[in-house]
This record gives structure tokens, C-alpha cells and sequence, in this order.
């Protein structure tokens, strides 16, 4: 068991630090004062001293004009720590802490993974030089963040010539209420994926306490062997006197760690509002305590996107692979992505996931393109759009990676085969990345005939993924499928190599099934009872057009019958209106509709479109209902708003994420610019105006940008103040623009108290304009005491109290 210790930020502001000043700069202008609290923490039973370096980034000192500063700032606190550690406890550690930069990654935010990859190298190369034993990423919210971060320290480890045993790697993601980071991730799917990607030692901080955090962890626990680590805050913050206040003492925090040590973490520190007093009551508890005995977790194999994860395998239910955004054979798909459109690919995404696709594959091979960057729009579109797992489709390396990179969670590569130029450039794809791989048992010259020919090609792919590092749990298996037309016993072939790869690796098995048919008529039967025959000889996951419907109900009929079905309930519910004899064709009329933008109402298309994030479509769908004489008023109430309602409500009841929500909203402010632009004066566009801005001295403002992004896709011209604003440029501004609304937020608890002073110079200065607060640090309770009008937990809520207050106006 090893303590960690407690906030640096909470001591700062005790010893004096004063807003707006860089936390990160007292490492030079103050060190003494650093250097003591470190020694605090370490008499108090730490064994690991973390760095002051939270915010020691170029896209975090910029707010100080410090960005030039970053080697200096990170190589001093870790010569502060190392200094304290001599003095104090010699055999303690120190960890180079890196926190979030406050940006969003593409498409949520406008920063690119490499912009983001390279501000974490700069850092991570410093805290390396400075003679770190660990590098903290924490405190994140986001995965495409946190894969970079990760990759940037990974690779500065290697750059510097340092391993895993001189520089462990620890990845701390920070979550909500609800038990997902503020993006949607929860604790299973972040887990997996940065085991796959190579982190050291995973787990939690910041953000809620321990009582909220032990069952995280435990999910944690349930999905990966790595070290797990803890650190809480000492509960969620109160308003006492105006002043912020965390309510859990020392005493009341150290039993309450406890759970979290049995749930399986073996790295255990604490966060805002703790001190040493807190780490000592926390080492006291845990090192008396004999902790349960974690359960091993069995490898398994999974693939995850942002919010899911899905496990492959023989011991899992069959999982259907969407193979339809493909341009191959389809001269439509082709064309539109060659005019830059991706509606059609949305469109079938979304049909297919509603028709029961489990992942989708996705190909971008257009003849005559580069498909580099369709493979960065797709995977962009896709990721936001749809909450499965992605396979990415594709031969050429360039795409590949784009694909990988800007994939936020674990892809499934679709393929590699045997073919030496192939492994070397697919292969370390597949390992820096995290991907799960697909391997394809060809080669130059003819195609393998029998099936032992194929499993000695599949062996040979292995060993090679073996030597990458990939391990067993990554690979899958496709048996190959060649048409009937290639000779009388292909199919039987390709049934006895996946009864043979089940013997041999026991990997999970994918195959395309249209091959097998192709040239034959009455091709979906074909496929049905191929796919049925495969089932039972070992197929876990058919690639298969799951909107084919004989296709579809050969898959369901097969699941049941393999026991896969409790109670027949899926193929009941599925099939059981149909009547007795009836051989529908390829799709089934009776089957139950879904929202489509085919319905005869335009504003029903309209509210479709929206939900859907079709922000391409709409934009037609909007011309055609003013040019029908829809009324504006019309279109923004009964449409646009009423969707965002829906949006809302799926937020807020965990059906939908953040990248859906910014989708959506991005879709509606698509149809307010369409209709400024057709209709330059129309009054229903004038929602009114409302003022953003981040309190004084708090230079966080990523949860202010999102909320000013939705009122504005939502209809409202937001004047946005930015971050670290004083309460007198906050009443200025209201005067100014006659704002009705205004929304304050602050991120850190030392900055908490001055909501309640710009509070207090608005009403001062005897305005009546409505306030909102929120932040990740601000609760109910504290926007009470501190005389707000109302409270916003999210963005999503804060639009939603606006409307509310305008219409009450």
C-alpha cells in the first residue's frame, strides 16, 4: 500500500497564494513555501510526494504569460520535492503531476490531438529530466485528452531512455455524480482503454468524495489487473461565511478510505480541500487495515467507444459488425463522399445501429481519393454520433493512423494479413494506439485453399503480433471467406478453419459473409444459412448488412438456438408478429418504424434532424419548410426547440452524452444561420442576450465555453467575457449590452467565494438581472448562499433555465 498525498492547492491559498497569481510560479519566486509543504505531507506518512506542476503546461501558463517557462517551472518543483524528500523521508517517491489544459480536442473543441500530444511531451520531457519516479496525468474529463497525455509521457520516457521500471505511468480521470466523466466515459471503458494503451497505474481523483468514488473503483477492479489509485476530495465543498469549506475533517476522512482499499486500490492520496492532516488520519487507517483480497480479472477481449465498451469471445453473446459505410459497390456513397457529403454515412450509421449493429466498420476507399482525410471527417462525425465501437477499415497506413489517433476510445483495426509490409506498418499502429487487430490469413501469391494453410498463415500473424507486443487479447481472427463459385468446398473451409481457430487460439472470429454468395441468386438466403452454420462452427462476429432482414433473423434464429437467448425473448419480440409462412424480402414492413426524415410533417424531419446531429441536412430541410411558408416562429419553437428539449431530457437521463449534445446543438444553430440568412429580420431568431464569464482569479474555462456554446446554437447572442473576470468588468457589461441573464461559473474551490462577491456588486449596483452559477466545485446549496437565482448542474440545464427565464420576462 502506498499514500500519496494531499492538495498543493489548499495549502497554496493557506500560505498565502493570492488570485490570479500562477500556483506553478511559486516553484522559483517562493520555494521555500513549496518546499514546506511537501515536508508536511511527507511527516505526515506520505510515500509519494506529487509535484506542484498541476497547471506547469505551455496551454496553461499562457494565462500568465509563463508558456516560455515550462522547463524551468516543472524541473524546480521537482527539485523542491526531491530536496523535502532528503530531508524528511529518503525513501519517498515523487510523481510529476500534469493536469487538464482546459481545451477540447476537435470535433468538440478546436484543438487537434497533435497541438494537445505535443503541450504534454514539452511537460513530460521537463518533469523526466527533472528526475521523476512517476508522471500523474490527472484530473481529466475527456479521453482524447487523456490518450495524449498518455502517449506524450510514454514517449518522453522512451525518448529519455528511461522504462516502466524508472518512470511509471499514472492516468487519474475525474468523474461526475453519475458515475461518467463529464464526456460520457465511465470507469469500465476508461479502464480498459488505457490498459491497452500502455498506462502503468490507473484510476481516480478529485471531483466527488470517497463514499462516491469506492463503487468506481470497484468497476475499475472488475475489467483490468493494473495498480489502481484513489485520491478524493474531502468531500463536495459548502459555502460557510463565505467561505469554501470542504466538510470532511481529517478524522471523518481516513475510515472512509477504507472501502476504497478493499474495492482494489493499492495507491491511496486525497485531493481539494485535504492536507496533512488529512493524509496522516488517511495513512493511519489504511496501513492498520488488512485490505479483500482483489479478485484477477481473466483477459478478455474488448473494443470500446467513448461511452461503451464491448467484449468479443466465445464466452460472449454474437455481436453484429455494420458493413455498410463502405463506398465499395455502392456508386451513390461514392459519389457523395467524392462532393464532400456525409449524410448518407450518418444515415446508415444510425440505421444500422438502430437495426442492431453492435460496432461499425468503417471504409473510406473512394476511388481516385486520398482517403486520409475522409477517414479524420468520418471518424470525427461517427464518434460524436453513435455511442458503438468503431472498426476501422482500411489498407492504406496514413489513413489508418488518422483514424486511430482522432478514435476516442479502443478501434477495432479491420485488417492485417501476412504479408511482411503489411505487419511492419500495421503492427506498430496497433500497439501505440491501443487497437484491437484483426488478422486476415492471406499473402502474396494464391489465395489458401484449405483451412490448415490458413491457420498456419494465422499463426504465422500472431507470432509477429507477439513480437510488437501485442498481446493475446487484442487479436481476432477471420477465417476467409472466398465465394462458392471459387470451388465446391470454400464454404466448408472457411467453417472447418474457425472450428480450427477455436481449438488453436480460442480468439474471437470475424468474417464478411456476402463473399460467399457473390455471383449466386437468392443471395440473402445464402448468407442466412451460412451464417447460421458459422455460428455453431465458431463465428463470434459476423460483418453482415444488419438491415438485410432474412440475413438479420438468420442471426437472431441462430442466437436462440445457441442458448444465447434466455427464453427465446429477442427472436419473440423481434419476429413474433409476423404470421406463420410469410417470407417477407428483404426488409420487413410490420417490423417497427424508426425516426427517419422521410415523414410528411417537415417539422417532425426538422425535430429528426436535430436529434440526430445532421447538421448537413438540415439545412435543406429548413429552405424547403420557409419555401412551404412555414412560419419562422414556427420552425424555432415547434422544431428546433422542441428537439433540444428531447436532447435534453436524454442528457439528463443518461441516454445521451456531451459530444451528442454539442452535435445537436451545432445542427440547430445550422437552421437559426439558414433562416438569418433567408430571413435577415425575423424576430423568432432573437432570443436575447446573455453575458459568460469565468469568476476572478479562476482561469478554468472549459464548462463556461461549452455553456456559451449551447445558448448560442440554441438561439441567444452570448457575449462571452472569458475567464479570470472581475465582478466591476461582469457589471460594466450587463449595463452595456442589457443583459437580462448572466451565467458565472468558477472551477476552483479558492475561487468559490467570488460568486458571491460578483453576486453582491450586480445586485449593488441595482440590477435585476438573473443570475446563473455553476462549475464543477459549485452545488445547490452553495449558489443559495450565495443569492443566486438559479443553479445549473450542466450545459445543458443552464440553457434550459434560460429559456425558462426569458419566457417568464
Amino acid at each position: 500500500m502506498y499514500i500519496f498525498d494531499g492538495a498543493m492547492g489548499t495549502m497554496l491559498q493557506a500560505a498565502g497564494l493570492e488570485e490570479g497569481y500562477c500556483p506553478e510560479l511559486y516553484n522559483i519566486e517562493h520555494p521555500d513555501v513549496v518546499r514546506d509543504i511537501y515536508s508536511q505531507y511527507l511527516e505526515a506518512g506520505s510515500d509519494i510526494i506529487t509535484a506542484n506542476t498541476f497547471g506547469a503546461c505551455s496551454l496553461k501558463l499562457e494565462d500568465y504569460d509563463l508558456q516560455d517557462r515550462v522547463r524551468d517551472i516543472n524541473i524546480a518543483a521537482v527539485t523542491l520535492a526531491k530536496e523535502a524528500i532528503a530531508n524528511v523521508k529518503p525513501e519517498a517517491r515523487v510523481a510529476g503531476s500534469m493536469g487538464p489544459t482546459g481545451r477540447f480536442l476537435q470535433p468538440l473543441g478546436n484543438m487537434s490531438f497533435d497541438e494537445i500530444y505535443h503541450t504534454y511531451r514539452e511537460q513530460a520531457e521537463a518533469l523526466i529530466e527533472g528526475g521523476v519516479d512517476f508522471i500523474i496525468i490527472e484530473t481529466i474529463i475527456d479521453v482524447q485528452e487523456m490518450r495524449a497525455a498518455l502517449l506524450a509521457s510514454l514517449d518522453a520516457r522512451k525518448a529519455r531512455g528511461k522504462t516502466k521500471d524508472d518512470v511509471q505511468i499514472i492516468c487519474q480521470f475525474s468523474f461526475s455524480e453519475d458515475g461518467r466523466t463529464i464526456t460520457g466515459t465511465p470507469p469500465d471503458v476508461a479502464a480498459v482503454m488505457l490498459e491497452a494503451l500502455g498506462a502503468d497505474i490507473i484510476g481516480i481523483n478529485c471531483s466527488l468524495g470517497p463514499e462516491q468514488l469506492t463503487d468506481l473503483v470497484r468497476q475499475m477492479a472488475a475489467v483490468t489487473n493494473l495498480p489502481l489509485i484513489c485520491q478524493p476530495n474531502a468531500g463536495m465543498p459548502v459555502l460557510i461565511n463565505k467561505q469554501t469549506v470542504f466538510p470532511l475533517s481529517a478524522d471523518e476522512m481516513g475510515p472512509l478510505m477504507l472501502p476504497i482499499v478493499d474495492a482494489g486500490a493499492t495507491y491511496i492520496g486525497a485531493c481539494c480541500g485535504s492536507t496533512p492532516e488529512h493524509i496522516a488520519r488517511i495513512s493511519e487507517a489504511v496501513k492498520a487495515h488488512t485490505p479483500a483480497e482483489r479478485p484477477h480479472v481473466e483477459p478478455f477481449t474488448a473494443i470500446t467507444s467513448r461511452t461503451k465498451l464491448v467484449r468479443l469471445g466465445h464466452s460472449e453473446k454474437p455481436l453484429i459488425i455494420g458493413e455498410r459505410i463502405n463506398p465499395t459497390g455502392r456508386k451513390v456513397l461514392a459519389q457523395e463522399l467524392r462532393d464532400g457529403s456525409f449524410i448518407r454515412v450518418k444515415r446508415d450509421a444510425l440505421e444500422q445501429v438502430e437495426a442492431g449493429a453492435d460496432i461499425l466498420d468503417v471504409n473510406m476507399g473512394v476511388a481516385g481519393m486520398d482517403q486520409t482525410p475522409l477517414m479524420e471527417r468520418a471518424i470525427f462525425e461517427l464518434s460524436s454520433l453513435v455511442e458503438v465501437p468503431l472498426s476501422i477499415d482500411t489498407l492504406d497506413s496514413k489513413a489508418l493512423e488518422i483514424g486511430l489517433k482522432n478514435y476516442p476510445g479502443r478501434a477495432l483495426i479491420n485488417s492485417v494479413n501476412a504479408e511482411q509490409e503489411q505487419i511492419d506498418a500495421v503492427m506498430p499502429l496497433a500497439k501505440r494506439y491501443g487497437a484491437a487487430l484483426l488478422c486476415l490469413p492471406l499473402s502474396s501469391g494464391d489465395l489458401p485453399e484449405k483451412s490448415t494453410d490458413r491457420v498456419a498463415l494465422a499463426n504465422t500473424i500472431v507470432e509477429a503480433a507477439y513480437s510488437y507486443g501485442i498481446r493475446p487479447n487484442d487479436l481476432l481472427l477471420d477465417p476467409l471467406v472466398l465465394t462458392l463459385a471459387s470451388g465446391d468446398n470454400s464454404a466448408k473451409e472457411t467453417l472447418e478453419t474457425l472450428r480450427l481457430y477455436k481449438e488453436k487460439f480460442g480468439f474471437p472470429t470475424v468474417m464478411g459473409l456476402s463473399n460467399v454468395s457473390f455471383g449466386m441468386p437468392q443471395r440473402p438466403y445464402l448468407n442466412g444459412q451460412f451464417l447460421t452454420m458459422a455460428l455453431l462452427a465458431g463465428l463470434t462476429t459476423p460483418i453482415m448488412n444488419p438491415l438485410n432482414y432474412p440475413v438479420k433473423k438468420a442471426f437472431t434464429a441462430g442466437c436462440t438456438l445457441l442458448g444465447w437467448d434466455p427464453g427465446a425473448a429477442k427472436f419473440i419480440n423481434d419476429y413474433g408478429y409476423e404470421q406463420e409462412g410469410e417470407i417477407p424480402g428483404n426488409s420487413a414492413p410490420n417490423s417497427p418504424s424508426k425516426a427517419s426524415f422521410d415523414s410528411n410533417d417537415p417539422l417532425a424531419n426538422i425535430r429528426a434532424c436535430v436529434e440526430q446531429g445532421e447538421k448537413e441536412a438540415i439545412i435543406e430541410l429548413v429552405k424547403q419548410a420557409l419555401s412551404d411558408g412555414i412560419n419562422p416562429l414556427d420552425i424555432t419553437k415547434k422544431g428546433l426547440s422542441e428537439a433540444m428539449n428531447v436532447v435534453g431530457d436524454k442528457f439528463g437521463s443518461g441516454k445521451l452524452f456531451l459530444p451528442q449534445v454539442m452535435l445537436a446543438a451545432e445542427t440547430m444553430q445550422a437552421a437559426f444561420t439558414t433562416i438569418k440568412e433567408i430571413l435577415p429580420a425575423s424576430e423568432s431568431l432573437d432570443k436575447g442576450t446573455v453575458i459568460v464569464a469565468t469568476v476572478k482569479g479562476d482561469i478554468h474555462d472549459l464548462g463556461k465555453n461549452i455553456v456559451g456554446a449551447l445558448l448560442e446554437n440554441n438561439g441567444y447572442k452570448v457575449i462571452d467575457l472569458g475567464k479570470d473576470v472581475a465582478a466591476e468588468v461582469i457589471v460594466a457589461a450587463i449595463k452595456e449590452h442589457n443583459a437580462s441573464v448572466v451565467g458565472i461559473c468558477s472551477l476552483m474551490t479558492t475561487t468559490m467565494p467570488q460568486i458571491d462577491n460578483t453576486i453582491e456588486a450586480i445586485r449593488g449596483a441595482g440590477l435585476d438581472t438573473k443570475v446563473i452559477v455553476g462549475g464543477a466545485v459549485v452545488s445547490q446549496d452553495y449558489a443559495d448562499q450565495a443569492g443566486a437565482d438559479k443553479y445549473a448542474k450542466d450545459g445543458i440545464a443552464a440553457v434550459n433555465i434560460t429559456n425558462e427565464l426569458f419566457e417568464n420576462q
